[in-house]
């Protein structure tokens, strides 16, 4: 019995070998084809050819808007310069009756207030108003109106004028109306667009619209008008002419009868 035993024992042990052999070597073939497999996976990668970048897209340019835009700024610098221009050359004048001219400035609201008893010597202008109830002997011109209660010695000019109880010595021009009340007193030339006489003028009035001499008015001069009004009460030394209106005095008297 012991003889089978061991008989058994051996063969066990030899099957068992063989196994073990056998396992071994599939275990090696399968390794070896593991590496086959990462070499072939290898030589793949590195025969793949690189992969190539896409080329960039160059940018989208509208040319009409450039050349659009380009133009637009070209104008803008001219019209900068020429507001530039603009403001650095001398103001335009304005020709009023009689010769005079104003600067063509733009008008303000400042008035400027010379008080009673102040006196001042020298040339005077304003882009405002002015109201006068002292004494200025010189040239006084404003873009707004001009109101005296007092005295001038020289040219008074401004877009509006009235006097009262004033004192004038000089030409007094006025780009719009005129008014002397009643109690001024003017020895000079009057020009205006339009006028009403109610104090004492000695010199021409020169109106291209219509004038009203008040019952209170004195006037020693010519007066030239569009058409006169003179009230009762009124002196006037002078001849009165409406040589601005609108009357074709040759066409309407040129031998009327001989035809």
């Amino acid at each position: 019995m012991s003889f089978l035993k061991d008989f058994k024992e051996d063969l066990s042990q030899a099957v068992n070998e063989l196994v073990t052999e056998d396992e071994m070597m599939e275990e090696k073939e399968e390794f070896d084809d593991m590496d086959d497999e990462m070499v072939n996976t290898f030589d793949s990668q590195e025969s793949t050819p690189p992969v190539q970048e896409a080329p960039q897209e160059k940018p989208f340019v509208d040319r009409e808007q450039e050349a659009r835009l380009a133009q637009e700024v070209q104008n803008f610098q001219k019209s900068q310069a020429q507001t530039l221009t603009q403001q650095a050359a001398p103001a335009p004048t304005q020709k009023t009756a009689g010769g005079y001219s104003n600067n063509m400035k733009t008008q303000t609201d400042e008035v400027t207030e010379i008080t009673v008893g102040t006196v001042l010597e020298g040339n005077m202008s304003s882009n405002g108003s002015i109201n006068l109830n002292g004494k200025i002997k010189g040239n006084i011109a404003c873009h707004g109106k001009l109101v005296v209660s007092g005295t001038i010695v020289g040219t008074s000019q401004a877009s509006e004028i009235f006097t009262n109880n004033a004192r004038i010595e000089g030409d007094v021009a006025s780009e719009g109306s005129i008014k002397i009340g009643n109690g001024s007193v003017v020895l000079g030339n009057v020009y205006a667009t339009s006028a009403v006489i109610g104090g004492a003028v000695r010199g021409d009035i020169d109106v291209h619209g219509p004038v009203i001499i008040d019952a209170t008015a004195v006037v020693q001069g010519n007066i030239k008008s569009r058409s006169v009004q003179v009230n009762n009460g009124a002196a006037i030394e002078g001849n009165c002419s409406q040589c601005y209106a609108d009357i074709d005095y040759e066409q309407l008297f040129d031998n009327t009868f001989a035809k």
